[in-house]
């Protein structure tokens, strides 16, 4: 990975939404559905604290409307601060 987050900071690879159908069989397209608010974690800021407790490849619940959406080699990431993440899914 080329990119490295600063400070409190982590960079996620959120989980994509998937198209499903309603009962009546009508499909429902992703802008119609709410985000998922989870993803693995690519990489960990240089906070030495943070890195104790966030791992690469941990699964996290982030915060609704947080971070920034970052593009890289065609793949788009998540940039969120430390105080975003809300759980670790263990």
């Amino acid at each position: 990975m080329q990119i490295k987050p600063f400070e409190d900071r982590v960079l996620i690879d959120p989980e994509e939404v998937e198209e499903s159908k309603s009962k009546g069989g009508i499909i429902l397209p992703d802008t119609a559905k709410e985000k998922p608010r989870r993803g693995r974690v690519v990489e960990v800021g240089t906070d030495e604290d943070l890195a104790e407790k966030i791992k690469v490849g941990d699964k996290i619940v982030y915060a609704k409307f947080s971070g920034d959406e970052v593009e890289f080699e065609d793949k788009k990431y998540l940039v969120i601060s430390r105080s975003d993440i809300l759980a670790v899914v263990k």
